[in-house]
């Protein structure tokens, strides 16, 4: 479904990313993993087309996706999920969620949708997406409008940043629905470990290298003495910091 061929991307001289070779095949669930700075959040952004490689090709579906805009991208069937959510002012969830699934929706699936996000629909469909929602209540609003769109290949830029303890427990219970029922493939940048858990397949970045990538019980014994997950959510903080990575 998606194949990089040698992507390589610098700024502000330093290289970012260094010959980068991914395969990623239809209907899998695969985690992106690293250090901070090590470039995940890089190659999630050079995906859907938010940053340019300085060389190298991107194949989506057996098309040539290198120069193609965000919005092609997603014409194409690729959707993301920001680190830090967007607003939309003057739009409200129900718009979004409507958007998302490219036509009008009924009641009770965006009801569904919300409720597996963990928000009460008769709260929040009517509500406008706008500063008045906090961090939290927008990645999960965000998370319900991917859920809508059911894109072919569906990208989340660490999705446990800034939320709480409930919310993550249940973010875990959306990537698997999401993985059985949409039938497309899904990308987490995260580190970690109960997603690292949920994963097809993990793939291991380092100082922009791809250094490890295969099924989650043969890489994931390989990299706990380079990654340390979080096991608790109090320490998501710590382990999250560096936020936006130039990387």
């Amino acid at each position: 479904m998606l194949e990089l061929k040698n992507i390589c991307f610098s700024r502000d001289n330093k290289e970012i990313l260094k010959d980068a070779n991914l395969k990623i095949d239809d209907e899998k669930m695969v985690v992106i993993t690293g250090p901070n700075g090590s470039g995940k959040s890089t190659l999630a952004k050079i995906i859907m087309g938010i940053e340019q490689p300085d060389s190298g090709k991107i194949i989506f579906d057996g098309k040539d996706i290198t120069n193609k805009s965000i919005t092609e991208r997603a014409k194409e069937g690729i959707g993301f999920a920001f680190q830090q959510p967007v607003k939309f002012k003057g739009l409200t969830v129900k718009d979004l969620i409507e958007i998302s699934a490219g036509n009008s929706i009924k009641l009770c699936d965006a009801c569904d949708l919300l409720a597996d996000v963990g928000l009460c629909a008769q709260e929040y469909l009517n509500r406008e997406v706008n500063s008045e929602l906090s961090g939290g209540e927008l990645k999960r609003i965000e998370i319900a409008m991917l859920a809508a769109k059911k894109s072919k290949l569906t990208i989340f830029d660490e999705p446990e940043a800034g939320i709480d303890l409930w919310s993550f427990n249940n973010l875990i219970d959306v990537f698997e629905k999401m993985h059985d029922d949409i039938k497309g493939s899904i990308v987490v940048i995260s580190h970690q470990e109960r997603i690292l858990n949920i994963a097809d397949e993990i793939v291991l970045i380092s100082n922009g290298k791809i250094e490890k990538h295969g099924k989650r019980e043969d890489v994931l014994p390989q990299i706990f003495g380079k990654i340390k997950p979080c096991h608790k959510l109090e320490n998501k903080e710590r382990c999250s910091k560096g936020g936006t990575e130039n990387g």
